[in-house]
């Protein structure tokens, strides 16, 4: 592959919203995103979190779900501006603002965040199998692997059906939850009493940050930031602001949706169980098997087995795209979605096999409640920049969030870092007691230092630093081709595909070569990025519109030396467009790169060359 120096290059304008006439429909085409955000909201891992509040605390830890629901649906707010104005996504804007060495770890947090929660999905599954068919949970945890292929098959749909099936199966967990709770019956009386705040002790406090950590997730703000952009607007002021209070409103219905969920599952947990003195059950299982006991109905325990199946199945769609995002904003690395879900699945499937065969069956619940308390850690290191970005008056212009959203904003992100500080100091101080290691203590120690040095650097740099790092694109810069002389010979039209790499310059070269004043050029670039692999559409996004502006620069250079010349940029399945664009064109010869790889290589970065020649009916020119 070739060195890139731009990641995920900010993928809005996916869906064409400025060719809907109806009012409504324009309006209803900015619905969706979000719902693809809010199945993070109720994976398996909220479930732990909040069985575990409700049957300890009762209705007490309410407050704390409506507060995470609250400052889910700003932080999403500011994804969705982000998103929409500057027209990048998170990574990319942490990318050019903060040092390439803290890019590094926040992209490391990063990925933490995305297989903690992804082992939740894996653990929440794997349960819900174990539930309804008596599935030992190593062989669950193992079926799970197979939703890599579901994701890939969802993919393929495209955006509007993918959004359809993810908004059925939150239906259908509502409705699961609708009828436990008409079941159970709960004292609407004692639950408003939930809402005002309170927290009982330490273990309480625990739990809410497990709590928040499983509402607000990190990943979700990179995938907000980036799916947001799936939508064309016309870049006038008033239709901006149209599209951030559609989108806001987007995320409000769906978040609100998902706080539902989350409610009944604590108000579930507290009416049966917690009133009933049951104050322990904190385990998916034993609420399985008690809800069947206490409500008198097995279908009550039945119900519930299968929201957490589809719950796990429905926050499994988000892992892989979030992760190519942080891929190829950090790291300018763009590889096979196959392979990027196969990994992510593997890194959650391997502590969960683990805790399994070491620990037993009986720890797993303890993993699940720590990834989200996991999950909660990293949420600074999101938010905190997330801020910066949107309160960049030079970058948002009129669009930067005002001052009371800002004061909101940092003292959200206060809340965060206070509680999570007091939780690392509480478990490093309890690890350093259990251990009595002295060297585990100056491991632990200088981690937890670390991670406070890392978490002010984020907050610091952007406000003494206006430095822009330039390497936000995932291409290299424009080729110098005035130098390229050759001899022609004559064909009538030569394709030339490019793909904005180095090999670029001979493949250029060898067209110059090939062709004379009266051969047609084609230069054709075809964008496969994460977003329109996982969309299936175009875009005319700021990578499109810089890819569409280096072929026409070439195109100028090859049109001022008398060689007329068209180009063609296309989205998604290269051999498909490429292969489409020679028939259209009526093409003679196809030139195109090497790409300096093969054997494994080709499955990580693609391939193309040898598929495309059993695809095209002319000669295929390969530029080594």
């Amino acid at each position: 592959m070739s060195q890139q120096s731009k990641s995920l290059d900010d993928v809005h304008e996916s869906v064409d919203l400025t060719k809907k006439k109806s009012t409504i429909k324009r309006i209803l085409g900015f619905f969706g995103p979000a719902y693809l955000i809010s199945v993070g909201y109720m994976d398996p891992g909220n479930w732990a979190t909040d069985l575990a509040g409700g049957s300890q605390f009762g209705y007490a830890l309410l407050w704390v779900l409506l507060m995470s629901n609250v400052m889910a649906l700003i932080l999403q707010s500011l994804c969705t501006r982000l998103g929409i104005v500057r027209g990048k996504d998170l990574a990319q804007c942490n990318r050019e603002t903060y040092p390439k060495w803290v890019n590094y770890f926040l992209y490391g947090l990063a990925e933490i965040a995305i297989a903690a929660c992804d082992l939740a999905e894996v653990l929440g599954m794997a349960i819900g199998l174990k539930l309804l068919f008596g599935l030992d949970l190593i062989y669950g945890v193992s079926i799970s692997f197979l939703d890599t292929f579901l994701l890939l098959y969802l993919q393929k749909l495209g955006m509007r059906k993918m959004e359809l099936f993810i908004i059925g199966l939150i239906t259908l967990i509502g409705l699961c939850f609708l009828t436990e709770m008409f079941i159970a019956q709960p004292n609407f009386n004692e639950v408003a009493k939930g809402f005002i705040p309170s927290l009982p002790n330490e273990t309480a406090l625990y739990i809410s940050i497990g709590i928040i950590g499983a509402t607000v997730m990190p990943h979700n703000l990179y995938l907000h930031s980036a799916l947001v952009q799936t939508r064309k607007i016309k870049r006038d002021k008033k239709s901006i602001f149209k599209a951030l209070k559609y989108n806001f409103w987007d995320s409000a219905i769906a978040l609100n949706l998902a706080f539902l969920v989350n409610a009944a599952i604590l108000i579930l947990a507290a009416t049966v169980f917690h009133q009933n003195g049951m104050n322990d059950v904190a385990e998916l299982e034993d609420a399985y098997n008690l809800l069947g006991t206490m409500l008198g109905t097995a279908w009550a325990s039945k119900l519930f087995a299968i929201a957490l199946i589809l719950a796990g199945q429905s926050s499994t769609v988000t892992g892989t795209l979030a992760g190519q995002i942080v891929m190829e904003g950090y790291l300018h690395l763009r590889i096979n979605p196959t392979l990027r879900r196969i990994l992510t699945r593997c890194i959650a499937i391997l502590p969960a096999v683990l805790v399994i065969l070491i620990a037993g069956e009986s720890k797993v619940g303890e993993l699940l409640i720590f990834s989200q308390v996991l999950l909660s850690m990293q949420l600074a290191f999101a938010v905190i920049p997330l801020i910066h970005f949107v309160s960049d008056k030079e970058k948002m212009g009129e669009f930067a969030i005002k001052p009371l959203l800002q004061i909101s904003s940092w003292l959200i992100a206060i809340i965060i870092s206070i509680l999570n500080i007091k939780l690392v100091y509480d478990e490093v101080s309890n690890w350093i007691t259990d251990l009595n290691s002295i060297w585990i203590t100056i491991l632990l120690i200088s981690i937890s230092a670390a991670l406070l040095a890392l978490l002010a650097i984020t907050i610091i740099y952007p406000l003494v630093s206006k430095k822009q790092f330039n390497h936000h694109h995932i291409h290299d810069s424009a080729l110098n081709i005035e130098k390229l002389s050759a001899e022609p010979i004559l064909f009538k039209t030569i394709v030339v595909a490019l793909d904005f790499s180095t090999s670029d310059y001979k493949v250029l070269k060898y067209a110059k070569q090939l062709s004379k004043e009266q051969t047609k050029l084609v230069l054709v670039h075809v964008v496969e990025n994460a977003q329109v692999k996982y969309t299936g559409e175009e875009t005319n996004d700021a990578e499109a519109k810089s890819d569409m502006e280096r072929l026409l620069k070439y195109a100028d250079y090859f049109n001022s030396i008398h060689h007329p010349t068209d180009v063609e940029l296309a989205f998604n399945n290269r051999i498909e467009k490429i292969t489409m664009i020679c028939k259209k064109h009526d093409a003679d010869l196809l030139i195109v790169g090497s790409h300096g790889h093969k054997g494994v290589k080709d499955f990580v970065f693609g391939e193309t060359i040898n598929k495309l020649r059993h695809e095209v009916n002319i000669p295929v020119f390969i530029a080594q």
